[in-house]
């Protein structure tokens, strides 16, 4: 007889194959397996030199709209999570995006669309069906049971053994430093530790993905940013799938593999974290992300000496293409904060200082360009005070265009050469263009 204590949906890993189900902790005898699955799960193990791999789920949300009454939530989503990814849905208050995590678990309905875990269809299947696990803001731990039983209550609700609870405990008490703490009740737990436990709720199930949603927000900034820390590295440790909802933009930065940014109801950009922060699609999604976000200011494109320039009252930008027949065109300009130098003297556009805040080992100092309020993050000290006279320098490639009507990101494209800003984005989005 061979006993497999912690192998879950073992993938054939030569190549495409069925997945084998194999319950935690039960026994099996080897007729079970034919010859083909006995080599790929001794494969496996031989590869890997592990005994424990947790399932992973690829999750894909069709056109997925949401109604309630006449309030229209969600507007036709369409995401393809992939196995193993940390997606994460970033949005303000009210965008949208705990009703679509709601209608991933099948705690909400969507109006119309499909939801897919594995290409199958769970639109309109039972939470309990759906092989997905959701870590809730609130923790929901109960306050009588103790840390173990807590972890192992989902496995007792499903009529597991006795024994292969205990070991299944163990194991995810073990990979989340809670080894310690099962004998103890929540309200013996910090903030940080109940997160974990509610975690380790999720975990022993061994679902195809987890569903967190804002899971870190009632921690204080110490912890919440160790507990980042830790979901990090459980993430790189197990490699199951992850969709988390926050607010936090610092939170998706740090931990997604790739962000899906709504605005209400709809989603803006999809990408990874350096795409969506240095190529943003929308004045949305460029004033969203970076602490402080993307200066934006109104201007003109227009045609002088056979270059076009960016300008406003008092503010005047080489963008570095050459053309003489270019219609003048209303944008919107946004350059990073970062990516402003200060200088005493010489060329730039010149600013008057109006505040100098200090962040310790940097500053952020802001300047009025005309009417324009801007924002350069520049390294302590800065030597500059409030009411002194600067210039900014600016390069060319720092320098983002929007269209002033629709907020769309501009690219430049001619016979010659057309600016490449993503496949995702040429995909998903329709972006307008200067065409020469």
């Amino acid at each position: 007889m061979v006993r497999v204590t912690s192998i879950a949906r073992v993938q054939n890993p030569i190549g495409p194959g069925p997945r084998t189900d194999i319950a935690l902790g039960a026994p099996l005898r080897q007729p079970v397996f034919t010859l083909g699955t006995q080599w790929r799960v001794g494969m496996f193990l031989l590869i890997t030199g592990t005994t424990r791999r947790y399932t992973l789920s690829r999750i894909q949300l069709e056109s997925v709209s949401k109604k309630f009454g006449a309030t229209h939530a969600i507007f036709d989503v369409s995401l393809d999570i992939a196995d193993g990814e940390f997606m994460v849905l970033l949005g303000p208050s009210g965008c949208g995006k705990s009703t679509l995590l709601r209608m991933v678990a099948g705690l909400t309905q969507p109006t119309s669309g499909q939801i897919l875990l594995d290409d199958k269809d769970i639109t309109s299947a039972a939470p309990r069906q759906r092989d997905l696990a959701m870590v809730f803001q609130s923790y929901a731990l109960y306050p009588h049971l103790t840390v173990a039983k807590n972890i192992g209550f989902p496995l007792r609700a499903r009529k597991v053994s006795r024994r292969s609870i205990a070991d299944s405990v163990a194991n995810v008490a073990s990979i989340l430093d809670l080894t310690q703490l099962l004998g103890r009740r929540p309200g013996e737990l910090s903030g940080g530790q109940r997160q974990r436990v509610a975690l380790a709720r999720a975990m022993v199930r061994d679902p195809g993905a987890f569903l967190m949603d804002e899971p870190l927000s009632n921690l204080d900034a110490k912890l919440r940013s160790a507990t980042r820390t830790e979901l990090i590295e459980l993430h790189n440790r197990i490699g199951t799938t992850f969709l988390y909802v926050t607010h936090d933009q610092v939170e998706a930065m740090t931990m997604a593999s790739r962000i899906a940014l709504m605005n209400n109801g709809r989603v803006e950009q999809v990408g990874t974290p350096t795409e969506l922060y240095d190529t943003p699609l929308s004045t949305f999604v460029a004033g969203f992300l970076g602490a402080p976000p993307m200066n934006l200011i109104e201007a003109d494109v227009l045609s002088r000496g056979g270059q076009l320039y960016a300008e406003a009252t008092e503010f005047s930008m080489p963008l570095g293409i050459s053309s003489t027949d270019v219609a003048s065109r209303a944008v919107t300009v946004g350059v990073r904060p970062e990516r402003i130098v200060l200088r005493r003297g010489g060329t730039g556009n010149p600013a008057t200082v109006t505040t100098v805040e200090n962040l310790g080992s940097e500053e952020l100092v802001h300047v009025l360009v005309g009417q324009n309020s801007l924002c350069a993050k520049v390294s302590r000290p800065s030597d500059v005070r409030p009411g002194d006279r600067v210039h900014l320098g600016l390069e060319t490639s720092d320098i983002h265009l929007f269209d002033r009507d629709t907020g769309r990101r501009l690219i430049w494209q001619n016979e010659h050469a057309v600016a490449d800003i993503g496949t995702t984005a040429r995909e998903t989005t329709s972006i307008p263009v200067f065409t020469s």
